[in-house]
């Protein structure tokens, strides 16, 4: 029997399967600040410094821990990421299997390994508390450097808008780290590369994700942009226009749940993916 082929489902976090932005759960009111406070600051110190806006977020969230004497490390982000607000679906519980068993079991019916990560400008610490952080193959995230003492003290790597496309190439060639640039930018011929773009679904929910989308789309790939059903009509149609622009295959709502719209347009890829690749079984 041939090896089933590995497959790549790769995810934004906030706004694609968590609502809002992490941070904003428990950690900013933690250090005495509104939500609202804390990005208009952040915004303010990234154009007084002609800054990248999640390195001055990070170093903002730093300033704002020393300030109110509460430090930050490791183990105080997993606990604020314990608390994010994931989208309905993702989890089991008693209604039935959660997004991840269902879709494996999809992929291995089909002769695909399903792999799943996330490229997140998000907080890595925080997405390792979360409690679905064990069915990733890889996180790549926004991240701090800690002195000896456990305390953050600096800013170790920004995911941003534009960076978050090198990791689908770190995925594609099996490079599962963000310093590693000699492997990254060897040649590697396309069989060799362990998931190739034609097996990648990517999942986003907007402005930062659309570099993403559209090299995932230009790539052979495919891209799905999700929204949170509860936003407003506006900003559903904000996402509806990335189809008309070109920038992605799909729209859904970010509803994981079984026989969703987005359940559907996920299994229906997957199985496009295995007829391309000629694993899908005769008769399915």
């Amino acid at each position: 029997m041939a090896k089933p082929l590995k497959t790549a489902l790769i995810y934004d976090f906030d706004g694609t399967l968590a609502r809002g932005n992490m941070q904003e759960v428990t950690f900013i009111p933690s250090i005495g600040m509104g939500i609202g406070d804390f990005w208009g600051a952040a915004d303010k110190l990234t154009r007084e410094a002609d800054g990248d806006n999640i390195l001055m977020y990070m170093q903002l969230m730093l300033q704002q821990a020393r300030e109110n004497e509460h430090p930050i490390t490791r183990k105080l982000l997993a606990e604020h990421g314990q608390d994010v607000k994931l989208f309905d679906g993702l989890k089991s519980d008693l209604t039935g299997k959660g997004w991840f068993d269902r879709i494996n079991e999809v992929g291995a019916r089909y002769g695909l390994e399903i792999e799943h990560y996330i490229i997140s400008a998000g907080l890595e610490e925080m997405i390792d508390g979360c409690p679905i952080r064990d069915e990733f193959r890889h996180v790549f995230a926004s991240k701090f450097v800690y002195a000896e003492n456990g305390v953050a003290i600096w800013p170790a790597v920004g995911v941003n808008y534009t960076t978050k496309t090198q990791y689908l190439f770190r995925i594609n060639k099996g490079v599962l780290n963000h310093w590693d640039h000699e492997q990254i930018n060897r040649f590697m011929p396309d069989d060799d590369r362990p998931v190739p773009f034609e097996r990648m679904i990517f999942l986003g929910d907007g402005d930062t994700d659309v570099p993403t989308m559209k090299m995932m789309h230009t790539k052979g790939g495919f891209s799905i942009a999700v929204y949170d059903p509860r936003n407003s009509e506006r900003d559903q149609k904000k996402i509806y226009g990335l189809i008309s622009e070109d920038r992605v295959n799909f729209v859904a709502a970010a509803d994981y749940r079984e026989g969703s719209a987005l359940d559907l347009i996920v299994k229906g890829l997957i199985g496009r993916i295995a007829i391309n690749a000629g694993t899908m079984p005769e008769g399915v």
